[in-house]
């Protein structure tokens, strides 16, 4: 509002005159607010994180013009959240006729109801005022949504009741969008509206007109249209027709987080961990990087949709998985506190083959082992930010002479020590479900692991040590220097050659020597 008034004393349209408000319409209402908001150094879209260079000055610009707005993106990009967001932005309440289904303004009345209700009582028409809360419409765009649905019928009970010809605009029933005047309506997934419901929308965007039924009605509905739309339902259910794209003043594209520390920020902020949760169960950092390395792996991986998208539900969900799964082992063991291992995040495959589209590569893959294929590239590609990469050890480098013609030494293996243990003969199992204390003692079992993990990490606790120990051994699978198979419950590491040629003598195909590497 344009000054401060006690609401509580402003009963009737007399004394809404008397306090000096001035009507204003719910665009320059958002404009204002914003302009305010930009001023004082606030965030307007409080808990939208990365979109802060891209996103929100778009819209902000958008809204400044008085726009209606379409936003264009892949699923779970925050369009609709931003949406709901906007209600931010209005005036905390506004006086509107008492009984109005529209909102009617009492100082510029629209619908038949209001302008006889004010001839009728004059400055005694009583006054409700409308929280901002009550100011927000929303739509799913489904394919059985009808023009009644949005923009109104005629209601034969009503008439009945009131003994009213058809004829009579007040037997007229309001849809969803004249009852959001003066408010945010939001239509989501806008393409899957049939066409000739888009076209009902023409005149309200453009003239302010609605029709229903044959009624002539000129009611210059005064609201924010706010658009969401997936670009691949062009293609797949629908599109949004031209002259109505045209009639929408700004298209904003969405995006998924560009780093990995975005993404970390918005898992912490959206995931749902119970205090006790918390309590019980610790999640280091390379767990967590672990996790949303999954979703950016996902969105270029071959057997996965891309133009469907990877949603950050994907990490979100994953990660609550995780914590349940360490959770769940510590209560099947009685332990008061444990920690998310490496082997811990077998138990997110579901949340990661619930979350992706697969193309038909991936489907005769099945979800599973693309869900298997992503996690392993997900520990292959954070490996090597922290520890040396195992490929520039496999790959032979020529031999190197200084300048006075002495060869130079070359950098010696790192992980020599545990590959010639698993070359040896030895393999190490690690239950799904195994105490911390009983891996612990099985991880020290493996020659040189533990020295690595001292040698890059010296400052590292025990706790530390022994998921750093893990994820080496996961690691040096990822890239094909052990083997690694998943099977009854536990997780079996063994040399990579001894392994492949067991695999042989049982007459396995190619195919499962490669799954199996």
């Amino acid at each position: 509002m344009s000054k401060k008034i006690d609401i509580s004393k402003i009963l009737t349209l007399g004394h809404l005159k008397k306090s000096g408000y001035q009507p204003k319409s719910i665009k320059d209402e958002v404009r204002d607010n914003l302009i305010a908001s930009i001023q004082n150094k606030e965030n307007a879209f409080e808990g939208i994180l990365g979109y802060e260079d891209t996103v929100i000055p778009d819209v902000e610009r958008a809204l400044l013009s008085r726009h209606n707005i379409l936003f264009l993106g892949l699923r779970g990009q925050a369009k609709t959240r931003m949406a709901r967001q906007m209600v931010d932005l209005l005036d905390e309440y506004i006086p509107t006729v008492a009984g109005s289904e529209v909102n009617d303004d009492p100082l510029q009345p629209l619908s038949r109801f209001a302008v006889d209700l004010i001839a009728e009582h004059g400055d005694n028409t009583p006054i409700h005022w409308v929280h901002k809360s009550a100011r927000y419409g929303e739509k799913l765009a489904t394919p059985d949504v009808s023009v009644s649905d949005l923009i109104g019928d005629i209601d034969p009970i009503k008439a009945a009741n009131l003994k009213l010809s058809f004829a009579d605009e007040k037997v007229i029933h309001y849809g969803i969008i004249p009852r959001s005047n003066r408010g945010i309506f939001v239509i989501n997934e806008l393409p899957d509206l049939q066409a000739r419901i888009q076209v009902s929308l023409f005149n309200i965007l453009q003239e302010g007109d609605i029709q229903i039924r044959g009624f002539k009605l000129r009611m210059p509905l005064d609201i924010l249209f706010v658009f969401t739309a997936n670009p691949e339902d062009y293609t797949n259910r629908g599109s949004i027709v031209t002259p109505l794209k045209d009639r929408i003043e700004s298209q904003i594209l969405t995006h998924y987080p560009k780093s990995i520390e975005t993404s970390l920020a918005i898992t912490e902020q959206e995931a749902n961990i119970l205090p006790a949760q918390k309590e019980k169960v610790e999640v280091s950092d390379l767990v967590k990087r672990l996790i949303e390395q999954v979703s950016f792996e996902a969105r270029t991986n071959e057997f996965v949709d891309k133009k469907s998208g990877v949603s950050a539900r994907l990490t979100i969900a994953a990660f609550e998985a995780a914590v349940s799964s360490a959770e769940r082992r510590a209560i099947i063991h009685n332990e008061k506190q444990t920690q998310i291992w490496i082997s811990d995040l077998s138990g997110i495959i579901p949340a990661i083959t619930g979350k992706i589209e697969l193309v038909y590569e991936g489907e005769q893959e099945g979800p599973y082992e693309v869900a298997l294929n992503l996690l392993n590239k997900s520990i292959r590609t954070i490996f090597i930010s922290y520890f040396p990469n195992p490929d520039d050890i496999k790959k032979k480098k020529p031999v190197k002479k200084s300048p006075d013609g002495a060869v130079q030494k070359q950098p010696e293996n790192p992980y020599a020590l545990i590959t010639k243990w698993f070359d040896a003969g030895n393999h190490l199992d690690l239950l799904l479900d195994m105490k911390d204390e009983d891996k612990v003692v099985a991880l020290y079992k493996v020659d040189g692991l533990f020295g690595i993990v001292k040698k890059h990490f010296p400052q590292a606790n025990e706790k530390q040590a022994s998921l750093l120990m893990e994820f080496v051994l996961h690691g040096l699978s990822a890239y094909s220097l052990i083997s690694k198979k998943m099977i009854d419950g536990k997780i079996e590491f063994k040399d990579l050659m001894g392994s492949m040629m067991n695999l042989g003598s049982m007459n396995f195909d190619e195919d499962d020597l490669n799954d199996y590497a």
